[in-house]
């Protein structure tokens, strides 16, 4: 079963759907017994990071997905899911994230004609093949909407990045955790094979 963490700040429902899609058994959870117990586990994240943190802390959510990366099981972070992972966010102020990752999340950097938050479909320029990524072609199209970004501390974490217009890390890995900033369940067939692709790892 794959457990979906529900801790309040997240498009849950279009989550567990994508991934009931795909044919595999998803069940959005606020247990932290749930996701002790399930074989892969999902971090979705919709809002502001502060906010995601306490109520992580608060409901003991945040312990249990450490736990289950630290156990091994294939754990993904979806948009937000993914900067929470990292050690610190600089979205109003200065902020501890899980320290899952190495590095820092930081605001895209105000230019002329550039809109932030960073809104619409992108191309994936792949780093290095993983499992996630198995099927899709050379340039996959992905739908994000963010106004922050990681800055990943070790480069070989980022397994695909995009161009807004400098590159960011728009898919990281790191042995059996790994995280998107963009949404794959409003990616289409892309984030389909995406979501079908965790749904098989073991």
């Amino acid at each position: 079963m794959i457990a979906i963490i529900d801790y309040g700040m997240g498009n849950l429902r279009s989550v567990q759907k994508a991934v009931q899609a795909v044919g595999a058994n998803a069940e959005v959870t606020s247990d932290p017994a749930t996701i002790r117990g399930a074989s892969h586990v999902i971090l979705p994240g919709v809002g502001a990071f502060e906010d995601a943190m306490a109520e992580l802390k608060r409901t003991g959510l945040g312990d249990a997905f450490v736990e289950a990366v630290r156990s091994g099981k294939p754990c993904m972070g979806v948009c937000l899911g993914l900067q929470l992972l990292f050690d610190v966010s600089e979205e109003d102020g200065e902020h501890r994230g899980l320290g899952l990752l190495p590095g820092r999340v930081v605001r895209f950097a105000a230019r002329p004609g550039l809109k932030v938050p960073h809104m619409g479909w992108n191309t994936l320029r792949k780093r290095r093949p993983v499992p996630l990524m198995e099927g899709l072609g050379p340039d996959p199209s992905v739908y994000f909407v963010h106004s922050y970004h990681a800055v990943a501390g070790r480069a070989e974490d980022v397994a695909a990045e995009a161009d807004y217009p400098d590159p960011f890390p728009a898919l990281v890995w790191r042995e059996n955790l790994m995280a998107c900033q963009f949404h794959p369940e409003k990616s289409q067939a892309v984030g389909l094979r995406m979501y079908a692709n965790f749904a098989a790892l073991s």
